[in-house]
């Protein structure tokens, strides 16, 4: 499967070239991507970077699980998820309880499969490019296991049913999956877009749009009760450092093809 950054211009976000890498960071991991792709495909590049990048982001999901326990034991952050979890119920009305629940049935497994694989179709066949289904595929694989690891690594119960508004979850609590995969969609879905977008406005107004959806999907999720605000903050963190995962192995794979079609 070839990306067509050749024939799309998928290779700047405004001014910048996302070949050039002015960290050490960066200059760093085409050292690394360089040698190796002299034995493998630049999509295999790809899919190797984010396999990596997968391993190391599961290991932060499970010490992230030690960091919980930890402030938890000692009454630390864990310590505000009572008072906003309150403060969220004395907010509460029936009109607001029927509408943050529509809302947030958008960020579910269902509403958010729905929600990416159209935007997805329609970027592909829009632009005639595959980039968008590959790291859509990379990008949401990666995210449901780290909602599911995590789940399973620290089984944190949700608020008491007494608390939530109906229809109540039962799955474990930490870390809260529709903050983690709205987080990682909304932002890949934003980095595409910057892709394309050739006005500075539309790229600050689209970074806006996907940073509140986010934002909004995991607060939605504490003002119903169905998670503590910890479990919706672990989420947003995990959710962006997958996302700088995948798309930094986008840049490595960009990288390295342009690398060779200069050598060529």
């Amino acid at each position: 499967m070839q990306l067509r950054d050749e024939i799309s211009g998928e290779k700047q976000v405004g001014a910048r070239n996302l070949t050039a890498w002015p960290s050490w960071l960066g200059r760093w991991l085409v050292r690394l991507a360089k040698p190796l792709a002299r034995r493998v495909s630049a999509n295999a590049v790809l899919w190797i970077t984010a396999g990596i990048g997968c391993v190391l982001v599961l290991a932060l999901t499970v010490a992230g699980s030690g960091i919980y326990e930890s402030v938890e034991e000692g009454e630390g952050l864990a310590g505000i998820d009572r008072p906003i979890l309150d403060a969220a119920i004395d907010l509460r009305t029936p009109k607001s309880d029927r509408l943050i629940t529509w809302f947030t049935n958008l960020g579910g497994a269902v509403g958010m499969t729905i929600i990416a694989a159209t935007i997805t179709l329609a970027m592909v066949l829009r632009w005639r490019s595959r980039t968008p289904l590959l790291l859509m595929v990379i990008a949401v694989a990666g995210s449901l296991s780290m909602t599911s690891i995590g789940k399973i690594v620290v089984g944190r119960v949700r608020p008491d049913t007494a608390d939530a508004v109906p229809p109540y979850e039962t799955s474990p609590s930490f870390p809260s999956g529709h903050a983690l995969n709205s987080t990682v969609i909304a932002g890949l879905v934003a980095y595409l877009l910057l892709l394309r977008l050739t006005s500075r406005l539309s790229r600050i107004v689209t970074v806006v749009l996907a940073a509140a959806w986010a934002v909004a999907m995991g607060l939605s999720r504490v003002v119903l009760g169905h998670h503590w605000l910890t479990d919706v903050m672990f989420g947003w963190t995990l959710g962006l450092a997958w996302l700088c995962v995948v798309i930094t192995a986008h840049r490595l794979y960009l990288t390295v093809r342009n690398t060779r079609r200069g050598s060529t």
